[in-house]
């Protein structure tokens, strides 16, 4: 069995504390929606699969202990988690613009830590990529 990093075992702790403490039962009734000016912003990685490798390494890094490695939401941290990790590979998840998934991604909320000062631009762009073809390999 592979030795979890000592990064992995940071970021979950940081997420089940921040559920917590975040207002959650406020979150589940409040939809999370991106304004329509961020949410029309286009990615400038779209359609590039020469990004795939590198954004897989940082999903599985950073998003999998929520999400999970298939995206399903079902990640470790996910069963303590409440509200529970977004489905990356559901039909509302892929129907969000890049724009609006960027935008998500940059101010986090609640559990969903906010990756603007912990990503660069261009990785959180790569990510969108990435969980674009996870819808592809939903089963």
């Amino acid at each position: 069995m592979k030795k979890k990093s000592p990064h992995f075992y940071f970021i979950s702790s940081v997420l089940v504390v921040s559920s917590f403490f975040s207002g959650h039962v406020y979150a589940q009734k409040t939809p999370w929606i991106a304004p329509k000016d961020v949410a029309a912003v286009s990615n400038p990685l779209a359609g590039n699969t020469a990004v795939l490798g590198e954004a897989k390494k940082l999903y599985l890094s950073t998003c999998a202990p929520c999400h999970g490695q298939g995206g399903k939401g079902n990640g470790v941290a996910a069963s303590a988690l409440n509200p529970k990790p977004a489905d990356h590979t559901s039909d509302a998840v892929q129907a969000q613009t890049d724009g609006a998934l960027f935008w998500m991604i940059s101010q986090g909320r609640n559990a969903m830590p906010q990756y603007k000062a912990v990503l660069t631009e261009k990785q959180r762009w790569e990510l969108i990529n990435y969980i674009r073809t996870l819808a592809k390999n939903k089963k």
